[in-house]
């Protein structure tokens, strides 16, 4: 029997591969584990977003307790953030994980204080104009 395991990310948070990168100086050198503790804003590539921030139907409140609730889907509001982007972020409020042999961090949404998004911009000259 196979089986497939999938990562899934749930609420207001964000699982982001740390960008090893910044383990460098600009010259190459190694900085030493100590020096990268004391960072406080860490940056790494978004790699999956959780579904929102849910929303809550005031009207739900209103039904009893004991009825049977209808199978509606929850309402989210969507993350700013999205899978690709390259993320700053508040390093006290990751959390590390390993999951298939690769560290990852979890972090809030709010927790984000930039995001760098690549859009590719097709000009004229590319479609033979």
């Amino acid at each position: 029997m196979k089986t497939k395991r999938e990562l899934i990310i749930v609420g207001d948070r964000v699982l982001i591969e740390p960008d090893e990168r910044a383990d460098k100086t600009s010259a190459g050198l190694l900085l030493p584990p100590t020096v990268r503790e004391k960072e406080k804003i860490v940056s790494g590539r978004v790699i999956k977003v959780g579904p929102g921030y849910p929303v809550h139907d005031p009207s739900a409140m209103l039904e009893e307790s004991w009825k049977q609730t209808s199978s509606k889907a929850p309402k989210y509001i969507p993350l700013q953030a999205q899978e690709g982007d390259y993320a700053f972020f508040l390093k006290e409020a990751s959390y590390e994980i390993e999951f298939e042999e690769k560290k990852y961090l979890i972090v809030p949404h709010s927790a984000i204080l930039a995001l760098i998004r690549t859009t590719i911009i097709e000009d004229e000259h590319d479609r033979g104009f």
